[in-house]
């Protein structure tokens, strides 16, 4: 699985940077020119995300053998690993799996356990657009009002809209398996305690980290330290990028 990637910076220490769920390495792309002043930045799309391979598994242990295998295409013995949400359980389970492979690890609005489902609306929404029959991302927005009400998600999920060459649209994730695979995406990384540096930084506005899943961190993450975005929701690095990247690079650089 060769996964595509953006570079930034070419000097410095590795750093890959791993997005969320129906994101791709775009998402931080504003951050990524920022830490490439000092790293060796690299943003991957995931499987079935952006403009990497699809296949048919979506399970942690596949996406971390994909970073895996990433490192070892590009001469990396080791490297900071920064992953936000699903993204960050990827990386979660790259510490555990391959501990030796980490530097330092940063965790962005996760932890390592199963949530519920939450996503049942979005997949109704992308479900119901006829893409063949669509003639503009305003059409697919509009349809897309009917099921998730907040608009910067729908623009988030309508930046995965490919326009064909002759007409229509497609998606560039791999839908289907996404939605098939979801209790995959839900669960939780597993493996033995990943005892170096970690760094948990949670939004104060959102409810993907509470007090409650504390002792679920440091049962896998001994040493993490979890920090609190005040003002800050799930999209934490987008909401508050300088207060993010503070936190990042005083803890890559300490």
């Amino acid at each position: 699985m060769k996964l595509r990637f953006d570079h930034y910076g070419d000097n410095g220490f590795p750093l890959i940077i791993l997005h969320g769920l129906f994101g791709s390495a775009s998402n931080f792309r504003s951050l990524a020119k920022l830490y490439g002043e000092k790293y060796s930045v690299y943003c991957l799309d995931l499987r079935n995300h952006g403009e990497s391979p699809h296949g048919d598994d979506s399970s942690y242990d596949a996406m971390a053998s994909d970073i895996l295998e990433f490192m070892d295409d590009h001469n990396m013995t080791s490297a900071n690993i920064l992953g936000h949400s699903m993204g960050g359980k990827v990386a979660m389970q790259l510490a555990l799996s391959h501990p030796d492979r980490v530097n330092k690890l940063i965790v962005g609005d996760i932890a390592p356990v199963t949530y519920p489902p939450n996503h049942t609306e979005v997949f109704d929404g992308l479900n119901a657009l006829d893409l063949n029959a669509i003639s503009s991302r305003g059409e697919a927005e509009t349809v897309l009002k009917n099921y998730i009400s907040n608009p910067g998600v729908r623009l988030f999920l309508l930046s995965n809209l490919a326009r064909k060459k002759d007409q229509g649209f497609y998606w560039r994730m791999n839908l289907p398996v996404l939605e098939h695979e979801y209790d995959q995406i839900a669960a939780a990384p597993r493996g033995a305690p990943f005892e170096k540096a970690a760094l948990f930084i949670r939004g104060e506005l959102s409810e993907y980290i509470p007090e409650s899943f504390y002792p679920a961190i440091r049962e896998l993450f001994p040493n993490a330290r979890i920090e609190t975005l005040a003002g800050a929701g799930h999209w934490l690095h987008a909401e508050k990028p300088q207060e993010f990247t503070k936190l990042v690079m005083d803890f890559l650089e300490d």
